[in-house]
């Protein structure tokens, strides 16, 4: 039997009927409709919260809080010399913003970090905030160069 819009329906036991609450105590859920007998859930407008537990403290207020989050981390992104051999011709100039452009690294306001993986043949003029000592050495050795970006800090009004 070939499948075609007028022979379509759904799996055997996977639709249910509407349950029809408030017709009679014929149906089984006349009456109080399935909701018992007063409290809080029996009436309409009624929704919890997630986590509510009754007037009972909940269990996110029950358990100690641990650890702390540093807001003065320093976050770095890091690439290596591999992913950059493979991506960048010689003589190409490499800062993060470019390579947040080529989508190899995902935001360019943390600070980028060159690692010493894999072989470098080409030579590249590359901006950094910060060179591993294997990296910058492979850099130099292929002949290129590594040039340290240093952020200016903001000086305090006298």
């Amino acid at each position: 039997m070939a499948l075609t819009l007028n022979n379509l329906h759904p799996a055997k036991g996977s639709t249910h009927k509407k349950k029809r609450v408030g017709r009679g105590p014929g149906s089984g859920l006349g009456k109080t409709a399935g909701r018992g007998h007063k409290g809080q859930k029996s009436r309409s407008g009624y929704s919890s919260r997630p986590g509510f537990e009754g007037g009972q403290m909940p269990l996110q207020r029950r358990l100690p809080k641990r650890g702390f989050t540093n807001i003065f981390k320093k976050e770095w992104i890091e690439i290596s010399l591999a992913k950059i051999e493979e991506n960048f011709k010689a003589g190409d100039e490499i800062t993060p913003e470019i390579l947040h452009d080529r989508g190899l690294i995902k935001k360019a306001k943390h600070d980028l970090v060159i690692l010493g993986n894999g072989d470098v043949s080409k030579s590249f003029k590359i901006s950094a905030h910060r060179f591993t000592k294997t990296a910058k050495d492979k850099i130099e050795k292929a002949g290129g160069t590594a040039t340290q970006i240093v952020k200016q800090v903001a000086e305090a009004a006298a």
